[in-house]
C-alpha cells in the first residue's frame, strides 16, 4: 500500500496537469480545428441556401460557397497566425500560470507547432478559394457571353439598363479571366498574397531553415505584404447579393420568373428589377487586433535591442563553437530561456536564437554558437578576427522555454544531442552554483493543498496512514474536511543527464562544469543526485582500442571524467526502465534539446513506460522549439 509521501508527490505532479477524472483538457489542436470546420460548414450552408444570394448562384453555382466558407476560415486563421509568434506575450502568460500551471505552460512551448499548423491550413485554404474563384470567374465570362434568354444571361445584361444593378463585374464580351485577374483589385491582390503565402511557406521547410536560414529569414518578412493584401482584398466588392430592401420588394422565389420572362407592358409588382449590394469587407476586423498587439511586440523588441550589450569574454571552443558571455542592464534570466542575437557586423536585419548557457546565479549571460550556416559561420570568423574593437551585438529576451519546468518534477531526465545540451548546461550550472550556496531549494518542500474531493480516492490508506509514524502529517482531522494541507518528506530530486555527441571534441565543451560537479556532489554527499551518461555516436578504431586498453583507469580517456563514454546510441527502453523502477512513484519530467528523430523514440518511451495507474510513475515529455 502507497504511503501519503507518495500519494502527495503523485497528486503534486498530477495537479499541475489539471487532472480531473471528470473534466479532462481539450487540446487547443482539436479546438481550433473544431472551429474551422464549425466556420467553414456554417458559411458553405449560409451561402448555398441563403435567398439573398438566389441570383448570384444562379451565375456561380456551388463554387460561391466554397469561395466564401474558405473565405471565412482564412479570416480565422489570419487572425491566429501571429499570435504564436508574439515572443513576449508568451513569456508573460508562461509566468502568469498559477493554477493547472505545468500543463497550460506545455501548451504554450508547442507555439511554433501551432504556428506551422495554422500555416499549412492558410495554404490549403488558399488553394480552395483560389480554385473557386477561378470557376467563378470562368462562369462569370459564360453568363457575359450567353445570349440565350436563360436566367445568368440576363442577370449578366443587367449593367446595360442601370450601372448601378450589376451582378456580374465582367461587363463586356472582349474581357477575359486573366484580365479581370490582374487588373481589379481582388483579382490582383489575390495573386500577390497567394505568391507571398507560396514563398513564405516552402522556404519553412527543414532542409531550407537549417541550411539557408537567411532565406528563410527573408522570406517570411512578406507576410507584411499579405496581410496588407488580405485587408484590402475584399474592398472592391466583386460577389454581390440582393439587398435587403430589394428582397421585401422583389423576393426571388417569386419574382425570378419574370426576370426572364418579362414582357414590356408588365405592371405586375415582380417586373421591378432587383438591386444588389456588394458583401462588404471583413478581414480587417479579424486581423486588426492581432496585427496592433504584434507591432506593439516589435516595438519592444527594438527597444530592448537598442539597450547596451558588452561583450566581456570570448572563448573558442573545439569543433569551431564560439562562446560569448556577455552583460546588459537588468537582464534577468531563468535556466533553460534563450535570447535572440544580432550582429551588425554580419547582418543588419537577422536574427538569431540561442539558448543561454549561462546560470541565473552568475553576473553574466553566455551563449555557445556552433558554426551551421553563413550566419554563424561569418560571426565566428568576425570575432575570430576582431583586434582593437569588439564586434557589436544585439540581444533581444530571454524567453521561456519547457526546460524553465525541470525543478518542477520529482525526478528529470535530460537529454541533449551536440550543441542541444546547452539549455542543460544552464541547468547544470545552477545545481552547482546552489551546492556551492548549500541552497535548500534543491530539496523539495512543497506543501500542497488541495480540496478534499481530489483525495476521495485515497481515503482509505490516508485513514489508515494519520495512526502511523510517517514523515508527512495532515494538517485537518477525518472524517471528510474541505481541504487537506499534506507536507511531503524532503527529498532531493534526482537528474539523470544524457549527452550524444558524434565527435569526441564536442565533449571538452562543458567538461570543466561535469568535472565540478562531481567533485562537489561527492564532497556534499550527494554523489548520487546527478547521474550523467555520455555517448559517443560517432568513433573510429584508434579511440575504441584506446579506451578498451584504459577501461580500468579512474577517468575516462576520452573525456576525462569519472564517467565512462558509452560507445554507441543509449538504449532508450532499458534507460526508461531503469529510471521506472528507481521511481516507481515520482513524476519524471523529459527534456529534450535534439532532432525530431530522436523526439519521436523518447515521446513512444515516455507513453510505454508510464503507469495507467496515477498513484505509480508517469513520463512527461518536454521539447525545447524555437
Amino acid at each position: 500500500m502507497p504511503s501519503i509521501c507518495a500519494s502527495s508527490r503523485v497528486l503534486q505532479g498530477e495537479r499541475s496537469r489539471c487532472w480531473s477524472s471528470s473534466q479532462p483538457l481539450v487540446p487547443p489542436q482539436a479546438a481550433w480545428l473544431g472551429i474551422n470546420i464549425f466556420l467553414f460548414t456554417y458559411y458553405f450552408l449560409f451561402f448555398d441556401r441563403d435567398e439573398r444570394y438566389f441570383y448570384t448562384r444562379a451565375i456561380l453555382g456551388s463554387a460561391l460557397a466554397w469561395a466564401r466558407a474558405s473565405a471565412k476560415c482564412l479570416n480565422f486563421n489570419s487572425m491566429l497566425i501571429l499570435l504564436p509568434v508574439c515572443r513576449n506575450l508568451l513569456s508573460f502568460l508562461r509566468g502568469s500560470f498559477s493554477c493547472c500551471r505545468r500543463t497550460l505552460r506545455k501548451q504554450l512551448d508547442h507555439n511554433l507547432t501551432f504556428h506551422k499548423l495554422v500555416a499549412y491550413a492558410l495554404a490549403l485554404l488558399t488553394a480552395v478559394h483560389t480554385i473557386a474563384h477561378l470557376f467563378n470567374l470562368e462562369r462569370y465570362n459564360h453568363s457575359q457571353q450567353a445570349n440565350d434568354g436563360s436566367l445568368h444571361a440576363v442577370l449578366s445584361k443587367m449593367h446595360l439598363q442601370d450601372s448601378n444593378k450589376w451582378l456580374n463585374p465582367i461587363h463586356s464580351n472582349q474581357t477575359t479571366v486573366e484580365y479581370v485577374a490582374f487588373t481589379t483589385i481582388p483579382g490582383l491582390t489575390g495573386v500577390i498574397i497567394t505568391l507571398a503565402l507560396i514563398l513564405m511557406v516552402t522556404s519553412s521547410t527543414e532542409f531550407i531553415r537549417r541550411n539557408y536560414f537567411e532565406v528563410f529569414w527573408y522570406t517570411h518578412h512578406l507576410f507584411i505584404i499579405y496581410f496588407i493584401g488580405l485587408v484590402i482584398h475584399g474592398v472592391a466588392g466583386l460577389v454581390r447579393g440582393q439587398t435587403e430592401e430589394s428582397m421585401k420588394e422583389v423576393h426571388p422565389q417569386s419574382c425570378a420568373e419574370f426576370l426572364v420572362n418579362k414582357s414590356k407592358e408588365c405592371r405586375h409588382k415582380c417586373c421591378k428589377e432587383p438591386e444588389f449590394g456588394s458583401i462588404p469587407a471583413e478581414s480587417w476586423k479579424w486581423v486588426l487586433a492581432p496585427v496592433i498587439l504584434y507591432i506593439f511586440e516589435r516595438i519592444l523588441r527594438i527597444w530592448r535591442a537598442r539597450q547596451k550589450v558588452v561583450v566581456t569574454k570570448v572563448v573558442m571552443h573545439p569543433a569551431k563553437v564560439l562562446e560569448l558571455q556577455m552583460q546588459k542592464k537588468g537582464f534577468r534570466m531563468e535556466v533553460g530561456q534563450y535570447i535572440f542575437v544580432n550582429c551588425p557586423a554580419v547582418s543588419l536585419l537577422e536574427w538569431h536564437p540561442f539558448t543561454l548557457t549561462s546560470a541565473p546565479e552568475e553576473d553574466f549571460f553566455s551563449i555557445h554558437i556552433r558554426a551551421a550556416g553563413d550566419w554563424t559561420e561569418h560571426i565566428i570568423d568576425t570575432f575570430q578576427q576582431q583586434k582593437l574593437e569588439m564586434p557589436r551585438i544585439k540581444v533581444d529576451g530571454p524567453f521561456g522555454t519547457a526546460s524553465e519546468d525541470v525543478f518542477l518534477y520529482e525526478v528529470a531526465m535530460l537529454v541533449g544531442a551536440g550543441i542541444g545540451v546547452t539549455p542543460f548546461a544552464s541547468i547544470l550550472k545552477s545545481i552547482w552554483y546552489r551546492f556551492q550556496q548549500n541552497d535548500q531549494t534543491l530539496k523539495t518542500k512543497k506543501v500542497l493543498d488541495v480540496p478534499w474531493d481530489w483525495l476521495a480516492p485515497y481515503y482509505g490508506f490516508l485513514h489508515v496512514q494519520k495512526h502511523l509514524a510517517s514523515p508527512c502529517s495532515l494538517s485537518h482531522p477525518f472524517p471528510a474536511p474541505s481541504r487537506v494541507t499534506l507536507l511531503p518528506h524532503a527529498t532531493a530530486p534526482q537528474i539523470y543527464f544524457y549527452w550524444l555527441c558524434r565527435d569526441t571534441g564536442a565533449f571538452t565543451w562543458f567538461n570543466d562544469l561535469l568535472a565540478s560537479l562531481e567533485q562537489k556532489m561527492a564532497e556534499s554527499g550527494k554523489a548520487d543526485f546527478l547521474t550523467y551518461r555520455l555517448f559517443l555516436t560517432g568513433w573510429d578504431t584508434s579511440i575504441a582500442n584506446n579506451a578498451a586498453l584504459h577501461f580500468d583507469t579512474v577517468t575516462d580517456t576520452v573525456t576525462g571524467l569519472r564517467q565512462k563514454t558509452i560507445f554507441g546510441r543509449p538504449r532508450w527502453d532499458t534507460e526508461f526502465s531503469a529510471v521506472a523502477t528507481a521511481h516507481p512513484r515520482s513524476v519524471v519530467g523529459v527534456f529534450l534539446c535534439g532532432p525530431e528523430a530522436l523526439a519521436k523514440v523518447l515521446r513512444r518511451s515516455c507513453h510505454q513506460h508510464s503507469s495507467l495507474d496515477p498513484r505509480k510513475v508517469k513520463f512527461y515529455f518536454n521539447k525545447e522549439n524555437f
